[in-house]
């Protein structure tokens, strides 16, 4: 291992609770809201909004000393960017990814929001592109581009949002953008440009990876060492040196057995079968069953902080440095993993500064 493990957490979107079935945290089932105890005097609305929880996420994650926060982009959830933007703003270290499609804005624009974001929060904020909605979703967000297309507009957003984000005077004609004599002035010009997080294991993903990713970030179901060796040639054609990371849920406890019996109560909860729980895959070690009792649909890693640290290694050996972890409940979860599982790693984050 020659590289630091860069931990971040996983921000919901649509709320939150204990379980599978709950949301209730976060305002996002208003009709499940528990009522409060007869003691509570003060009943004025809005001492804790919906975003609150949101924010005691954000500051779990700077506490326990993780790297940082992704919010995904989530069509049916809260909007990525406002939220980062208030985890931003609420903290004083922790770096945030809000992740969007290219047809949200020009390029233009969502350079010119990231430079204030920059500037206000100490170059803290980061990309991650969505390029390769499933076709429904990209229709409801009124992005009607399909296939190689999505692909080639990704590459002219990043290349534009670069332009304008060096100086004056730049200008571009392309297929989906042109700019004439464009480019910010200081005090917006001149920031580092926020890093970038692609995805994807197609061809095409792997072309603009390689041209313009900071992290390629993978999953647990992709063939990542396959994944890694060809974007290592592709970024070395371009004269670029990638980094490379992987979305991982995680469900963690004091040892193996504690941590299959709590997913067995999750899996119980949402109506599975005592004797359906899978077995994680022989092979890796992952999981498959997170796609019942979480937010994802990626396999993650189920044992003891150990066990959990060893699985990570192995990817770490593969030249995976950043892990994007996914955990429910968010708030309590969060700090488990920054107590327990961080100082496991103590030796090499350590190594690095």
């Amino acid at each position: 291992m020659t590289d630091s493990p860069d931990f971040l957490i996983t921000v919901p979107t649509r709320g939150d609770g204990r379980d599978p079935l709950r949301r209730d945290r976060g305002d996002w089932q208003p009709a499940a809201r528990r009522p409060l105890p007869a003691f509570v005097t003060d009943l004025r609305p809005g001492a804790f909004g919906p975003f609150e929880h949101l924010a005691q996420i954000g500051r779990a994650a700077e506490i326990a000393g993780l790297g940082g926060a992704l919010v995904p982009f989530d069509p049916a959830g809260e909007e990525s960017l406002v939220v980062a933007a208030g985890l931003l703003r609420q903290s004083r270290h922790l770096r945030v990814v809000a992740g969007f499609h290219p047809g949200i804005a020009t390029p233009v624009y969502a350079a010119k929001f990231s430079a204030s974001l920059q500037r206000f929060t100490d170059n803290r904020l980061g990309w991650q592109i969505d390029i390769d909605l499933d076709p429904a979703v990209a229709r409801s967000q009124g992005d009607f581009l399909q296939g190689a297309d999505r692909y080639a507009r990704a590459e002219e957003f990043l290349t534009v949002a670069r332009g304008v984000w060096n100086g004056e005077g730049y200008t571009y004609e392309g297929r989906f953008y042109q700019v004439l004599a464009g480019g910010f002035q200081p005090p917006n010009s001149g920031l580092p440009f926020p890093r970038v997080y692609l995805t994807g294991t197609s061809s095409d993903a792997l072309v603009v990876s390689a041209r313009h990713a900071d992290v390629h970030l993978f999953t647990g179901d992709q063939d990542v060492a396959a994944g890694i060796a060809e974007l290592g040639a592709r970024s070395a054609e371009a004269g670029r040196k990638l980094e490379y990371g992987l979305r991982l849920p995680v469900l963690a406890r004091d040892d193996d057995d504690e941590a299959w019996d709590e997913a067995r109560r999750l899996w119980n909860i949402i109506g599975g079968a005592e004797d359906g729980l899978p077995d994680p895959d022989p092979r890796t070690g992952l999981w498959h069953g997170f796609a019942r009792i979480a937010d994802s649909a990626t396999p993650g890693l189920v044992g003891s902080y150990e066990t959990v640290a060893a699985g990570i290694r192995g990817y770490l050996d593969q030249r995976v440095t950043t892990f994007v972890l996914e955990a429910r409940p968010h708030i309590e979860e969060t700090y488990r993993l920054g107590e327990r599982l961080l100082p496991l790693f103590a030796k090499e984050i350590e190594h690095a500064h």
